[in-house]
C-alpha cells in the first residue's frame, strides 16, 4: 500500500545525526523488553528513520487512544479561528436541554478553555460516568464540579469528549469530517476512523486509528506551527498556545507526567511536548532539535520509553559533531529491516494434539463471552475456531515459527470491527499449547495456554498490557463431540 503525499526520506547522515544513537535506541528498547509496534524519526522535516516489528506493518492504522486528544484540540484551534466558538464560551451554553435542575456555580463558569487544559474542577476523571447513559453530554453534566475550573488539574478524557460534542453541535458535522479538509487533505493523511458515542458523536478523548506516518505528519505540523506546504493552515499563535503551559500538574513526582499541560498536549522535560495515549502511542515534538518522534507500541511503562528517548537519541540531536560512518548506516539498515517481534517458540507437535484435534469445547460463562473453542492441527499449521452468539464461528489460522493472518471480530478490543490478528503456535515443555494472537491494529496481544484435564480443556488466558497488569483469566470447557 503506497501512502499519499509520503515525508521525504533522507539518512542519519544527511541531518547530522548519529545512526549509532539509532542502534542505541534500538538496543535500549529490546534490552528494557519494551514492545514498540513502529516508529518514525523525523529531523528538519525528513524521516532520518523508520522501522516496524513484524508483524506489525506500518500501513496498518493503530489504536491512538488518548492521542486522539491532540486531534480533538486542533480542531478545536481551526473551530476558533473560523470563528465559530471562542474559548471564553461557557460549556452549558451549548447544551440547555442536559443541564441538571439546579446548575452550581462551579459549572456555570466552565468554559471550553478548562476543558482543553483538564482544568474543569472535577476532583478526578469523571469519564466511567459517561457509560451509565447512552447521553453522555447529561451524563457529564450532571456530574458534581468540587473545584473552581481552571485551579485544579485533573485528567479527564470526558471533558475531550464534550468537547467532541461541543464541535458537532457548533459545525454542523463530526469531528472527523470537520478536521478532513482542513488537516487530513492537506497533509495527505490516511482516511482514519474514530469511535462514538451511542448518539453518534466521536469520542474525543480517545477511538481515532491512523497510521504511523500520519502521526509523524501530525508531529511536523505542530513543529512547523501550523504551517504546511506553504500555507499556514492554523494560525502559529494557537500552535504556541495549545503547547505552552496551561496548567499545573506537579504532584511531586520529577518524570514527564509532571511538566505542565497545554490544551490537550503534555509538556515534557527537555524542552519537548507531546499528545500520547495508553500503552505507548507518542507523537514527541522536539522544538530545539527540530525534530519529531512517532511511536506504537504496546507497553506498560510508558515513562521507559520516553527515558530511552532521551538517553540515547536526545544527546545526538542535539550534536552538531557527526562523522560519516558507512559502516554504521549499513548496521542500522540491516536491524531496522529485521525489527520482530517473535512467534510463540516451542516444538511444532506433541501426542497432546491428537487428543484436542476436531473437538469442541463448550465453554463455561466467561468474561470474553466466548461459547466454544475447537483445535485442528496440520503440518506446521493449526487453527483455533472461537464461537459465540454474535459472531458464530471465528476461525484464525496459526503458524508455527511464522505468523499467520486473519480476521477476527474481538468486541472487548472494538466493537462490531473485523481487525487483523496475527496467529502462531507451539508446544511448551509441560504438554501445553501455547497460543499468541496479535491484534495488528491495536497494542493487543493475547497469550492462551491451553491444557486438556480428562475431558477438561483448561485454558489460562493472559495479555501484554491491559488495564489490569499481569491479570490472568482462567477458562474451562467439556469436551461435546467431534467437529
Amino acid at each position: 500500500m503506497a501512502y499519499p503525499n509520503r515525508l521525504p526520506r533522507s539518512t542519519p547522515a544527511a541531518q547530522g545525526l548519529s545512526p549509532q544513537a539509532i542502534i542505541g535506541f534500538l538496543d535500549a528498547i529490546r534490552d528494557r523488553q519494551l514492545e514498540l509496534h513502529s516508529f518514525m524519526l523525523l529531523q528538519r522535516g525528513e524521516v532520518v528513520a523508520e522501522g516496524s516489528w513484524a508483524p506489525y506493518q506500518p500501513e496498518y492504522p493503530h489504536m491512538l487512544f488518548s492521542l486522539s486528544k491532540s486531534f480533538t484540540s486542533t480542531a478545536i484551534g481551526f473551530a476558533v479561528t473560523e470563528g465559530l466558538l471562542s474559548l471564553n464560551d461557557p460549556v452549558i451554553r451549548f447544551f440547555p436541554d442536559d443541564v441538571p435542575q439546579t446548575v452550581s456555580d462551579h459549572l456555570k463558569a466552565m468554559q471550553i478553555r478548562h476543558l482543553l487544559m483538564m482544568g474543569t474542577g472535577h476532583a478526578a476523571d469523571v469519564t466511567g460516568s459517561l457509560h451509565k447513559e447512552d447521553n453522555w453530554v447529561r451524563a457529564f453534566l450532571q456530574q458534581p464540579v468540587e473545584y473552581a475550573p481552571g485551579t485544579h488539574f485533573a485528567y479527564n478524557s470526558a471533558a475531550t469528549y464534550m468537547l467532541a460534542a461541543i464541535l458537532d453541535k457548533v459545525a454542523g458535522q463530526s469531528l472527523l469530517d470537520f478536521l478532513k479538509p482542513r488537516l487530513f487533505e492537506p497533509l495527505g493523511l490516511s482516511e482514519g476512523t474514530w469511535e462514538t458515542c451511542p448518539r453518534g458523536i466521536a469520542t474525543g478523548g480517545w477511538g481515532l486509528n491512523i497510521t504511523i506516518e500520519d502521526i509523524a505528519k501530525f508531529g511536523q505540523f505542530y513543529l512547523q506551527r501550523g504551517e504546511w506546504e506553504g500555507k499556514q493552515l492554523l494560525p502559529a499563535s494557537w500552535i504556541d498556545e495549545a503547547t505552552s503551559f496551561q496548567i499545573d500538574n506537579d504532584d511531586g513526582r520529577a518524570n514527564d507526567w509532571t511538566q505542565g499541560y497545554g490544551y490537550q498536549f503534555w509538556l515534557c522535560r527537555h524542552g519537548a511536548y507531546r499528545g500520547d495515549g495508553a500503552f505507548g502511542q507518542f507523537c514527541l515534538v522536539l522544538p530545539k532539535q527540530e525534530a519529531v518522534l512517532a511511536i506504537t507500541s504496546g507497553v506498560g511503562d510508558m515513562q521507559a520509553v520516553l527515558d530511552v528517548v532521551w538517553s540515547e537519541l536526545l544527546p545526538a540531536l542535539s550534536s552538531d559533531d557527526v562523522k560519516l560512518d558507512p559502516a554504521a548506516e549499513a548496521k542500522l539498515t540491516e536491524r531496522l529491516a529485521v525489527l520482530q517481534i517473535h512467534p510463540s517458540q516451542g516444538a511444532p507437535s506433541s501426542p497432546e494434539a491428537l487428543k484436542l484435534e476436531g473437538r469442541v469445547f463448550r465453554l463455561e460463562p466467561n468474561e470474553l463471552k466466548l461459547d466454544s473453542i475447537a483445535l485442528r492441527f496440520s503440518e506446521n499449521n493449526a487453527e483455533v475456531v472461537f464461537s459465540d452468539e454474535h459472531h458464530g464461528d471465528q476461525a484464525v489460522e496459526l503458524g508455527h515459527g511464522e505468523w499467520r493472518s486473519s480476521r477476527l471480530q474481538n468486541d472487548d478490543i472494538k466493537q462490531g470491527v473485523n481487525q487483523r490478528v496475527e496467529g502462531s503456535f507451539a508446544w511448551g515443555d509441560d504438554g501445553a499449547l501455547n497460543i499468541r494472537l496479535i491484534f495488528v491494529e491495536t497494542p493487543f496481544t493475547f497469550s492462551l495456554a491451553c491444557r486438556l484435564e480428562g475431558d477438561t480443556l483448561v485454558v489460562r488466558v493472559s495479555t501484554n498490557v491491559g488495564w489490569e497488569n499481569g491479570r490472568v483469566l482462567t477458562i474451562q470447557g467439556q469436551a461435546a463431540a467431534l467437529a
